[in-house]
């Protein structure tokens, strides 16, 4: 494996080095709470503007935009799956995850940052999200030669451990 993955406490916003970040969107693909709002705030307008056609997503697809004032070359919006509501929510948060780095894949992203998809208001119990989301990358990143960094940004302390710990876990055993 080429790729160094990361799990880092910050801003999803907020990551200058990085060529594509992810956004934990909703089906309309609309400015929201959480890491929808906070991409939309700092992108501008014209991201709303583009993402407006591609609506509406299903959960467990992706789709990639310009980022526009955002310091990195693409957003990728991915719908994760409500917990209890949208099954089998495993195989699309799954799919999340493999989608958005199949298209890093074919726009020649070398750099990419996931938030914790699904884990916030869609419920998604945390432990089980970061397990989904790490063996999922680990499991692409073979195919995918061109990628040499993948950055988990994660919202506080105890959720940037339980990633730093999961992934310790699926890489070490």
């Amino acid at each position: 494996m080429n790729a160094i993955i990361e799990c880092l406490q910050g801003d999803i916003a907020n990551q200058p080095d990085i060529d594509a970040v992810v956004n934990a969107a909703n089906a309309r693909l609309e400015t929201g709470g959480g890491v929808a709002g906070a991409l939309h705030r700092a992108a501008g307008p014209r991201l709303a503007e583009e993402c407006r056609p591609l609506a509406p997503i299903r959960p467990g697809q992706a789709v990639i935009t310009g980022a526009y004032a955002l310091p990195n070359r693409y957003v990728i919006h991915c719908l994760g799956p409500v917990y209890g509501v949208d099954e089998p929510a495993d195989v699309l948060l799954a799919d999340c995850y493999r989608q958005a780095l199949e298209l890093a894949h074919r726009h020649e992203v070398s750099s990419i940052a996931f938030p914790a998809i699904s884990a916030g208001a869609f419920g998604y119990p945390a432990a089980e999200a970061a397990r989904i989301a790490l063996s999922t990358v680990l499991d692409s990143l073979p195919e995918l030669a061109g990628l040499k960094r993948v950055r988990f940004v994660l919202f506080d302390a105890a959720s940037t451990e339980l990633y730093q710990r999961t992934l310790d876990t699926l890489t070490f055993h």
